[in-house]
Order: structure tokens, then C-alpha cells, then sequence
């Protein structure tokens, strides 16, 4: 049954995955591993991720940020390594959709996928925002920063460049997204080496701190501690998977892009990990902590103290970072709703592929523009507002990273106990890591569910705004779900299945096969 259902994907993507008979798809062989690893690291935006997180981490936990980032690391590993061996079973670019659907069946498949698709249209406006405003910090222009018809103006044709430059290829989104992961870590890389020779000649200006292996101690700061700096850096490496998405389009696809996907996650613990040795030690943990409230800014803050007149450098890092995620977080989005509508879970126009460019240009473009006018409707409520959905984000992303995890142990079900390595890489690894993030899930509810603990600091039906969007996105997704199904039952016929023992033991089949096509 199994064998039978990845077929009939494969046929799918054969007939265009359009759903309409044409004989378009995505265009095979078009990057290499290289280039899937470096969309999966700027999937997660490091510069920007560190500078929203870096401050409140260190507010909760101290000179242990690094211990807790690192910490932070594990559950990500083990889901990556969900991505990998699912992928290597079933390289679709619906990714969780489609292997939740053929673990677990199509219900829980689908929620998955809504889940996926609505996390790229929650953070895409924000990431353009703080691309925009860098980048204005960057070049001098401050008093844009402020004018909020400027910034949003700005903003809206950032979206649209880059939402254009996935449409038309592949290719070229790698080429501009190895150009940007370069400047990134080449700036970081400066603030780094800086910031540390400055701490080491005591020339810093800040009770700073010359940095210890001590640091790297999750549990140093308390349990409690612990907790909210693990709903805070589990997160900074989400994205990653984006790699995974463009599956169908990478070579060797049965492997590369889940090796793509695992080493991103490593090469963001190395960054993580030094640039937060780097800032503790040179602002001191009562700095951080006071300016814990700054989120992003905390950099543009530190940029003057450590690089003198060079702090448009560290500017241009953050600004990088978020124009790079900007494009990265349109791809698991918009791939995963062609997925879908080739298996007739959503509308059948949103599995067109372009003729030309040979990627999901309607699904694109809906993301991009479902993603815009979210942006702006909610800065019409207020800045905070915006902030809140990002927060809420968190729900959705622990949800399905959790659901993958789950899945990969189902559907390998039959091949768990064939070794060592598969019950601990594929089974025992993937639940652990599913169940910790199951964890902060529930936690994340019950610190959204007071009011007290959003950026805006208001009630919405007595409960915290994070909280309240992340219910209502999952309500609507419910309804949609269920009026779809009753409009269209063929996607919901199909059957969970079990991986077929032929793709298991030879992973390089499928991947041949794609190339003879």
C-alpha cells in the first residue's frame, strides 16, 4: 500500500503536479547540496535570530544563554533527523504534509501542512520590516525608521522583489542566497573577533566578562530559568527545513537535501553558540538584561560599543539575515501548498508550475500576497500587535516539527527493530524529540494564555493575543479543512501506509529514477 502511495505521488509530480493534465514540474537537478544548506541556515535568519533572542535569554538565564542555545539544539537535531530518513522514502516537496498524510493519514497530514503554510504568511512581513529597517539604520537614513508609511512602503516592495526572484528560479534563489549567507557570516564573524579581543584587552567600556566553557551548562540558571529560555531558543533554529522543501528540485535528492538539513543545524549551533560567548561576555549580563525589551535593536545598540564607525557592519549582518529569510520562508510555504493541491487537498490552481521558470508561481504569489496584507492589517492595530503573531508562531512550528517526529516513527515502523541505529536515529530519536517540543507547546500555552506575557500587555477574550491567533489560525484551518473535504473527498480516500522495504534499503533508487525522467 505504501510502495502503491509513493507512485501515485510520483505520478502526481509526472503529469506536472498540477492536477490538470499538463506535463510541467519542477525543475529537476537545479541546485546542488551546497546550495540547499545555505537556504536552510538563511531559512532561519541567524543574525536576526540572535538579536531577538539574545537579550531576553540573558535576562532569564545569565552568563548560560550559551548552555541554553545549545540545549536548545537537541530537539532540533533529533526532528532533523525525522526530515532526513523521511525524506529518503518520499522526496515531495509538501514535506510534513506529505508524510504525515502517508504515516498517519490525510486529517492529520493536512493540518500539518496548513500549519507549515501559515507560518511562512505570519513572519514573512516581519522579517521584510526588520530587513528594511537595518538596512535604513545601516546607510544613516534613521528618521525612516520612524515614518511608518516609508518603512511599510518599503517593506511591501521587499516582499514583492523577493517573492519575484523565487518565481523565476531556482537557481537564481540560490546564487543571491549564497551571496547573502557570505556577507552574513563574514560580518558576524567581525563582530565576533572584535568583541572578544576587546573583552581580553579590557577595553569594552562594560562590566564584561571573560568567557568560560561554565557557560555552556543548561541547568546553571534554575529549572524554571531553563524553561522560558527553551521557549525562547528552540526557536531560533527554526527554518532550517527549507532545505528539505526544495527537494524535488536539488540533486541527489534522496539524501542531499536531508544532509542539507541536518548540517545546517550544526553550522547554526557553532554561529549561536559564538556569537553568544561574544555578546555576554562583552556587554555583561546586567546590560543584556535591562535592554532585554529592545528585541532586535540590542545589536544596533551594541554595533557602536564594538566596532566604533564600522557598526554598520553588524547592521547590514541583521539586515541580511532578514532579507535573506524573507525569500527562504516564501519556499516551505508555497511548496507545500502545491504539494497539497496536487493531492487535490486545496484547489487545483495552486499546483500550477510555471512553463517558463518551472516553479509554483500561483501558490507563490498567494503566500507572498496573503502575507502583505497581513502585515499591514495588523500594524494597523499596532506594532505589539505584530510582534504578537510572530509569538504565536511558536505553537504552529512546535506543532508540526512535533507531527514529523511522530510520523517518522510510524512509518518506519516495520524497520525500527532491523538494527540499533534505525531504532535510535529513526525512532527513539525522532519521539524524544517530538515529545520535547510537545512540551514546550503545552508550556507555550500556558504562559500565552496570560495577558501579561505578550508584547501588547492587553487581553483578548481574557487570554493573551499570541494565544488567541494561534487558536484562531488553527480554527480556521480546521474549517477549511472540513469544507474542503466535503467539496472535494479524493484527497481524503487515501490510506496511512508503512515505508516500502525497496526505498528503506535502497535510497538511491528513487533518486536515479528522477534523474532518468
Amino acid at each position: 500500500m505504501a510502495h502503491d502511495a509513493v507512485q501515485d505521488g510520483e505520478g502526481g509530480r509526472q503529469d506536472g503536479g498540477r492536477g490538470d493534465g499538463s506535463s510541467v514540474s519542477l525543475k529537476p537537478n537545479a541546485i546542488g547540496f551546497v546550495d540547499a544548506l545555505v537556504i536552510g541556515l538563511n531559512a532561519t535568519s541567524p543574525a536576526y535570530s540572535l538579536a531577538a533572542v539574545i537579550g531576553p535569554i540573558v535576562a532569564l538565564v545569565g552568563i548560560y544563554a550559551p548552555g541554553v542555545m545549545f540545549a536548545s539544539f537537541v530537539p532540533m537535531l533529533l526532528i532533523a533527523s525525522a526530515f532526513y530518513y523521511l525524506n529518503k522514502v518520499d522526496q515531495d516537496c509538501g514535506t510534513t504534509f506529505s508524510w504525515v498524510t502517508r504515516a498517519m493519514g490525510p486529517w492529520a497530514g493536512w493540518l500539518g501542512g496548513w500549519a507549515i503554510t501559515m507560518t511562512g504568511v505570519l513572519v514573512v512581513g516581519s522579517l521584510a520590516d526588520v530587513a528594511v529597517s537595518f538596512t535604513l539604520l545601516a546607510v544613516g537614513l534613521d528618521g525612516w525608521v520612524e515614518n511608518d508609511f516609508a518603512r511599510q512602503f518599503l517593506t511591501v516592495l521587499l516582499i514583492i522583489v523577493m517573492t519575484g526572484l523565487c518565481v523565476i528560479g531556482t537557481e537564481l534563489s540560490a546564487k543571491v542566497q549564497n551571496v547573502l549567507i557570505l556577507l552574513q557570516i563574514a560580518f558576524l564573524l567581525v563582530f565576533v573577533v572584535v568583541a572578544l579581543y576587546r573583552v581580553y584587552a579590557g577595553t569594552t567600556g562594560f562590566d564584561s566578562i571573560e568567557p568560560s566553557l561554565s557557560w555552556l551548562d543548561p541547568f546553571g540558571a534554575g529549572g524554571a530559568a531553563l524553561t522560558g529560555g527553551l521557549l525562547l531558543g528552540v526557536f531560533i533554529y527554526w527554518g532550517w527545513e527549507s532545505a528539505v522543501n526544495l527537494t524535488e528540485e536539488t540533486e541527489n535528492s534522496a539524501s542531499a537535501p536531508g544532509k542539507a538539513g541536518l548540517w545546517s543545524t550544526v553550522v547554526l549551533l557553532v554561529t549561536y553558540l559564538s556569537v553568544a560567548f561574544a555578546v555576554v561576555a562583552f556587554a555583561g549580563t546586567a546590560f543584556l538584561a535591562e535592554n532585554a525589551g529592545e528585541e532586535e535593536f540590542i545589536f544596533a545598540q551594541l554595533a557602536g560599543d564594538v566596532l566604533g564607525g564600522w557598526d554598520w557592519i553588524l547592521l547590514l549582518a541583521v539586515a541580511t539575515s532578514a532579507i535573506a529569510s524573507t525569500q527562504t520562508t516564501i519556499i516551505p510555504a508555497s511548496r507545500t501548498a502545491l504539494s497539497m493541491a496536487r493531492r487535490q487537498a486545496l484547489p487545483r490552481h495552486f499546483g500550477h508550475i510555471s512553463p517558463r521558470f518551472r516553479t509554483p508561481d500561483v501558490s507563490t504569489w498567494w503566500v507572498a500576497g496573503i502575507a502583505i496584507a497581513w502585515y499591514l492589517v495588523v500594524n494597523q492595530i499596532s506594532t505589539n500587535a505584530l510582534f504578537d503573531s510572530l509569538t504565536a508562531l511558536s505553537l504552529l512550528i512546535a506543532f508540526y516539527y512535533a507531527l514529523t517526529g511522530v510520523a517518522c516513527a510510524v512509518y518506519y515502523r516495520r524497520h525500527l527493530t532491523e538494527s540499533v541505529r534505525n531504532f535510535v536515529l529513526i525512532g527513539l530519536g525522532p519521539v524524544v524529540g517530538a515529545g520535547l517540543l510537545a512540551w514546550l507547546l503545552v508550556r507555550s500555552v500556558i504562559d500565552m494564555s496570560d495577558p501579561a506575557n505578550s508584547y501588547s500587555g492587553t487581553s483578548w477574550f481574557g487570554l493573551g493575543p499570541p494565544l488567541v491567533i494561534g487558536i484562531v489560525i488553527s480554527l480556521v484551518g480546521v474549517i477549511l479543512m472540513v469544507v474542503w473535504r466535503l467539496r472535494d473527498a479524493v484527497f481524503w480516500q487515501e490510506r496511512p501506509g508503512v515505508a516500502d522495504p525497496d526505498l528503506v534499503h535502497a535510497p538511491s533508487r528513487k533518486s536515479a529514477d528522477r534523474k532518468e525522467r
